[in-house]
């Protein structure tokens, strides 16, 4: 019986960081597959290294080669350019899709039945592009973007009350870009709703930061853009896969016909499981929530006809 196999297209900071977390957690043998073969093997080297250190088995080959790919349960895609200071996801729209055409076309020839998970941005529109050139089922193609910005939200909520992260749950739909739509109704603190825990101003200014938290730290790093947040993100998704853990989360979905969108990559809660997206849940929206999830989404669209599909 063959090990299973989880392939990752970039071996940058978040690929690297989500292969070691792949492999420290028993879950996968995994292919780091990157332009630069150099940095690939170079790394899944050092990682090989600190499996006799840190104890663990699973194996990480690095290569520039897309056959290796082949058999793949999971090809998570990290592959593109990031965002430097002051450039926003949209500016990456026409760079990082010429990425996205010649990863996913890799794909469909040597892994066609893998789940594609999308980490690059501009997240959404990448997803999209991801789903239309693969021609995979919508349910084997889905973004990272709403578990990374309910974390955010839910570690500044954190820091605020002085309250551990456990206690706090959040839960953000829509684009994963200033326009991402928290929803304070399903929102809660040590169970309780968020309004009732934080006053309209501090809960203004942490649905703010939590907006441009990513510019932030790319502000902050300036040679680099966020890498654990978003690599921790993407590991609790292929973990829920390969586990068939059928959790609920939120992330970006083709929706043909949930909350009244067709033909759309967005965020949105899913249920993860062995085939991928097991359900679109489709939650019940107040007016002001609905009128800002349907502006998200009417600019995404706007961002998709600049992608040629």
């Amino acid at each position: 019986m063959k090990n299973i196999k989880v392939s990752i297209s970039g071996a940058g900071n978040v690929g690297a960081m989500l292969a070691l977390r792949v492999v420290e957690h028993d879950l996968a043998d995994v292919v780091l597959v990157d332009i630069d073969e150099g940095i690939s093997k170079g790394k899944a080297c050092d990682l090989a290294d600190a499996s006799s250190i840190m104890g663990y088995d699973k194996k990480v080959e690095g290569t520039s080669d897309y056959s290796k790919i082949q058999d793949s349960a999971i090809v998570v895609i990290t592959a593109g350019f990031r965002r430097k200071p002051g450039m926003s996801r949209d500016d990456l729209i026409q760079k990082n899709g010429a990425v996205i055409r010649e990863v996913v076309l890799k794909i469909k020839e040597f892994a066609p039945g893998s789940i594609i998970i999308v980490v690059t941005n501009p997240l959404d529109l990448m997803t999209y592009l991801a789903y239309k050139l693969s021609g995979f089922d919508r349910r084997k193609v889905i973004g990272m973007a709403g578990i990374l910005d309910s974390a955010r939200q839910s570690n500044l909520i954190s820091e605020e009350l002085s309250i551990t992260k456990p206690e706090v749950d959040s839960v953000i739909i829509g684009s994963h870009d200033d326009n991402m739509v928290p929803l304070l109704n399903y929102s809660k603190v040590q169970g309780q709703p968020l309004k009732k825990v934080l006053d309209e101003a501090k809960l203004a200014n942490i649905l703010e930061r939590t907006r441009k938290r990513g510019a932030e730290i790319v502000s902050l790093l300036e040679t680099g853009s966020a890498f654990f947040a978003p690599s921790a993100a993407c590991f609790s998704m292929v973990k829920c896969i390969l586990n068939n853990e059928r959790l609920t989360i939120c992330a970006s979905a083709y929706l043909d016909g949930e909350y009244g969108l067709r033909d759309i990559c967005i965020g949105a809660p899913v249920v993860l499981g062995k085939n991928g997206i097991e359900k679109i849940v489709e939650l019940e929206l107040d007016d002001c929530e609905r009128e800002k999830f349907q502006k998200s989404a009417q600019l995404t669209k706007d961002s998709i006809a600049k992608l040629g599909v």
